[in-house]
């Protein structure tokens, strides 16, 4: 890290006094770089829980305190505490991981985390329902394989996304490299980490533990992300910071630059609001770790640290104005952004099944409905995946899409994994239909604090009353995409899906029209706190005169701001519905 960078004023960190600054702005200060109370909260054996303020650190360690929804209220009636768990999320920077990675995440969720893996929609694992007791036990053996969970929640650089299409093998190693070092890069220092999970000594070091975060880390969350054109599977218009590669002829030279995404808003606040992410210029590859060190410093310094409603960077550049921003983002990096070079997107999905690269290697795609590797008794997804790690001898990527992509597999070994995919019923995975191929969900109830709706237990079913819809209209095969997220938090990127529904209640979603298919685009609320019988109804007589009237080539989303369901959202964000 550049240390001049690093060592910028933080006026908010260092001389501002305490009681100007929010609750969780003073938690983080007072917290000894994120130690706390946490070890000691872990050794309470009069609880499931992390008492006191553990949880809210807890989350820089990529881990969060959660509970079983389902039994909250019998729990309450018999006077029991809540039955609590741990989500435990994985730092895993572009989706790549080994086969020998994958067996000891599946052995973790097997033992720790119900028999049970979810791939999640930043290329990563969540394990659910981990006990207090157990979680160092996750933690370290992740450790043994060379990974971790620093950093994939709290005010921190959340982990690193990048573009997984397998077709361009030489150019997304380079742009993974550059992921995956970005990750390392810009992750908290702190040595609590290793002094509570490993139970290591600490080690004294010179200077400041947190050159770059300081005493108060992030205002909030800060997603960075890398996505190689024509498809813009990683959503690049959501991300805090997006870097779009430019590489004619497939050799990577530099890359566009955008800044300001993000999805998430609160329920009956209207102040805030998603936005996608602004094009403000173009990079040599060399200068990208510059730039990242620039923007996140510019947040840091200049994020609102008394509203955390209001502390994403796309809010700081709404009240500063992009281009000044832009300017100091320029003065602390060193260098002005060149002009943005062409560029085109044509999807955000994935292509399944069989893709070969150039580099001669076969990829096979795996559709994973919302992520969820489970055995069922039709489908032992969970031994299939692991029996495929146990033969496999190079790499699994995640897709952004929640999707598993068995990679580089050379031409003597795919007769191996086809035989795999057969045995365990996984051949016939992809055959669904383009909107459940293009579906996503967050994971919503029963562990979510944050749901107000159900989304992964309840989308699927619904998909097949859509598909009942689509069917007898010849759209069965056609790519829509449709995102479902229990509450407006928008965790599955629901605002820029073609059709999106978003928790409000129990049954109840507001349901948007008019995303881009390539996620260019924010979609806007067609009902409000719609029951699934109004859903139905509202999506088959749009689906009927889409069927009858679109253009050749014509994409849903497109076709319901022509025909008049929604107006466009031509200005990158929207204030309220």
């Amino acid at each position: 890290m550049n240390a001049t960078l690093a060592q910028t004023d933080r006026s908010h960190d260092i001389s501002q006094p305490l009681e100007k600054l929010s609750p969780d702005e003073t938690l983080k200060a007072n917290s000894n770089q994120l130690r706390g109370q946490i070890a000691e909260g872990l050794d309470d054996e009069l609880t499931w829980s992390v008492p006191g303020t553990g949880p809210k650190l807890m989350k820089f360690h990529g881990i969060y305190q959660q509970d079983n929804r389902d039994i909250r209220d019998e729990r309450r009636r018999q006077k029991l505490e809540p039955a609590f768990g741990f989500m435990v999320r994985i730092r895993l920077p572009g989706g790549v991981l080994t086969p020998e990675q994958w067996l000891k995440i599946d052995e973790l969720g097997r033992n720790y985390g119900g028999e049970s893996l979810r791939l999640t929609t930043r290329q990563t694992f969540q394990l659910h329902g981990v006990l207090k007791h157990n979680l160092r036990s996750v933690i370290q053996g992740l450790g043994d394989v060379k990974l971790d969970t620093r950093a994939a929640c709290g005010d921190d650089s959340r982990g690193v996304m990048c573009s997984v299409n397998p077709q361009v093998s030489a150019l997304h190693a380079t742009v993974y490299d550059l992921a995956k070092r970005s990750s390392d890069h810009a992750i908290p220092k702190s040595g609590a980490y290793r002094e509570i999970w490993y139970q290591d000594d600490p080690v004294p070091v010179e200077g400041p533990e947190e050159p770059l975060y300081g005493r108060t880390y992030m205002p909030r969350k800060f997603k960075i992300g890398y996505v190689v054109p024509p498809i813009n599977d990683i959503d690049i218009y959501a991300q805090d910071l997006g870097f779009i590669a430019i590489a004619p002829d497939g050799k990577l030279e530099g890359f566009n630059v955008v800044i300001g995404g993000g999805m998430g808003r609160t329920d009956q606040a209207p102040k805030t609001y998603p936005r996608l992410a602004g094009l403000i210029g173009y990079v040599p590859a060399d200068k990208v770790f510059a730039t990242i060190d620039a923007t996140m410093i510019v947040q840091r310094d200049y994020g609102d640290r008394a509203d955390r409603g209001h502390a994403r960077f796309k809010y700081t550049i709404d009240d500063k104005g992009e281009d000044w921003i832009k300017a100091e983002i320029e003065k602390l990096q060193g260098f002005a952004f060149e002009p943005a070079r062409d560029y085109q997107f044509t999807t955000n999905g994935d292509a399944m099944g069989w893709v070969r690269g150039n580099d001669g290697h076969d990829h096979y795609t795996l559709f994973i409905e919302n992520g969820r590797i489970v055995n069922r008794e039709d489908l032992p997804l969970l031994d299939g995946i692991q029996a495929i790690a146990k033969a496999h001898r190079d790499v699994f990527r995640v897709t952004p899409n929640q999707n598993l992509i068995i990679a580089d597999v050379s031409p003597k070994q795919r007769p191996v994994i086809e035989k795999l995919l057969q045995k365990y019923k996984l051949d016939g995975q992809n055959q669904r239909s383009g909107i459940r191929l293009n579906a996503m969900a967050c994971v919503a109830l029963p562990t979510c604090g944050l749901a107000m709706a159900e989304s992964e237990r309840y989308l699927p079913g619904l998909l097949t009353k859509i598909e009942a819809i689509l069917e007898p209209l010849g759209l069965k095969d056609e790519p829509i995409t449709i995102r479902m997220s229990g509450c407006p938090n928008g965790c599955s990127r629901p605002y820029i899906a073609e059709i999106a529904l978003t928790g409000r209640a129990p049954g109840k979603y507001n349901l948007y029209f008019g995303g881009g298919f390539h996620g260019q685009r924010l979609n806007k609320m067609y009902l409000e706190n719609a029951g699934e019988e109004a859903i139905l109804a509202a999506l088959e007589k749009v689906f009927v005169q889409f069927a009858r009237e679109r253009l050749p080539d014509e994409h849903f989303g497109d076709f319901t701001i022509r025909a008049g369901y929604v107006t466009e959202v031509k200005e990158g964000r929207y204030f309220n519905d």
